[in-house]
């Protein structure tokens, strides 16, 4: 298929969108409103990486093209199955770290729920930051490392320091990042970060069990801005300008 130098995390043959979404519809209506905030109303090519079975493509109607990119066959096959009836839309098997495009490709990059698994995060965004053309939008969901719940947990002696700025793998190749740390790595990949949000305040098993998920994305909507530069909550997502290469 295509040779990896780099570890990843595959999700050949799980059944992912029926087994890990089921009770997760507050999450993923949460990262529709920011996606839809921080989208570009027109853009020419669009790459999703690590698109998975094509959960979020429904939202790139403003996209004259669209990439759909994954590690994962199976995973994409069901992206194809959804999303394959419409002609600006092409799906990929490739690795994150050697993408096959020339540079300046891509105008707009998404990428959500993926550098969660990424190992080799200067590379990546390098790699990502070399298809994107000057002046082209890069929009980055993390998983927050100093998120309010890792913080009262660390202070009852139940979690390793959130305030640290390294990386914190939890389980292989499933990381936390200090926000900090992570926007240094996008500004030395030649990115400039111009709007934050925050989101996925009420992930709490007790909250998405006493309320409709519609009513917590609700929520999550109002705040996700006014409370972005608290960055407390678990996910965190940025938009980045891509800044002329040397």
């Amino acid at each position: 298929m295509f040779h990896v130098k780099h570890p990843i995390c595959s999700y050949e043959g799980v059944p992912y969108s029926s087994k890990f979404w089921k009770g997760r519809e507050y999450e993923d209506l949460a990262e529709r409103i920011a996606l839809r905030r921080l989208l570009p109303q027109r853009t020419s090519a669009l790459l999703d990486v690590g698109a998975g079975f094509g959960r979020l493509a429904d939202l790139y109607s403003g996209a004259e093209k669209v990439v759909l990119l994954d590690c994962s066959l199976s995973q994409l096959k069901e992206a194809q199955e959804r999303h394959g009836h419409d002609p600006r839309f092409s799906f990929l098997v490739a690795d994150l770290y050697n993408l096959p495009f020339p540079g300046g490709t891509f105008d707009t990059v998404v990428m959500v729920r993926v550098i969660h698994h990424v190992a080799d995060v200067p590379t990546a965004l390098s790699e990502i930051r070399r298809v994107i053309g000057e002046g082209g939008t890069f929009i980055l969901e993390y998983a927050n490392k100093r998120h309010l719940k890792a913080v009262i947990l660390h202070l009852l002696g139940r979690r390793p320091n959130p305030f640290s700025t390294e990386p914190l793998e939890f389980a292989p190749l499933h990381y936390d990042f200090h926000p900090a740390w992570l926007e240094k790595a996008l500004r030395d990949a030649g990115f400039v970060p111009v709007e934050t949000l925050a989101l996925s305040f009420f992930r709490l098993p007790i909250l998405k069990k006493l309320f409709p998920p519609r009513f917590l994305a609700l929520l999550d909507g109002f705040l996700q801005k006014p409370l972005a530069s608290f960055k407390l909550t678990p996910s965190v997502i940025v938009k980045c300008l891509a800044k002329p290469q040397a």
